[in-house]
């Protein structure tokens, strides 16, 4: 079975050629614009929407794509990726000691069969400096990630603490995938281990 990862993103990637995933990254190209205000509303339905785009390319039987979107929420507002460093700054500020959730969206497509869910982590950061955060926007490092932050980055000094799955954090939620894949009738295991 071929499977793809619709996704750029090397966070996803790296997760998968961890797990021993062999795949091939197929960026998703849509429009990842959207009215919706509810987070899980919305990661799933962009995942969905991601993962579409590249089945309609390669709509091949026994090809399985997988594909994730993910968001922070900060008291139900949704923080996407900075559009400028001065967005990332206020981002940051805004999540500095207090909690979050990351909320990311999963689909899986195989066989003209579509499934999806959705996965969330609480995320508490401790006050971070304030001369930090500009350094670390300054990196550039922060630009590409939702909520301007990596959890296994730099931005790992001020975590306090996690409440739920820490690969959801940085951008694909392994549990629920391997939950998925078993929907599908795939043994995650055996994916994994051949």
């Amino acid at each position: 079975m071929k499977i793809i990862l619709a996704s750029k993103s090397p966070r996803r990637k790296e997760i998968l050629s961890n797990l021993g995933f062999e795949f091939e990254a197929i960026t998703a190209d849509t429009d990842e614009s959207s009215d919706i205000t509810d987070p899980e509303s919305l990661v799933q339905v962009l995942a969905v929407r991601k993962g579409r785009a590249v089945w309609e390319k390669h709509p091949e039987n026994d090809t399985l794509i997988i594909s994730c979107d993910t968001v922070v929420s900060l008291d139900g507002k949704i923080l996407g990726k900075p559009e400028t460093p001065e967005n990332a700054i206020e981002m940051l500020r805004s999540l500095s000691g207090k909690k979050h959730t990351v909320i990311s969206g999963l689909a899986l497509f195989l066989n003209g069969k579509t499934i999806s869910a959705t996965d969330s982590t609480d995320v508490y950061f401790a006050e971070m400096p304030d001369g930090f955060i500009k350094e670390y926007v300054a990196s550039g490092d922060p630009m590409d990630k939702a909520g301007a932050y990596a959890v296994q980055g730099k931005t790992s000094l001020y975590i306090d603490k996690l409440d739920g799955c820490y690969f959801n954090v940085v951008g694909l939620p392994v549990r629920l995938l391997a939950k998925l894949l078993s929907q599908l009738g795939l043994d995650p295991t055996r994916l994994v281990m051949s």
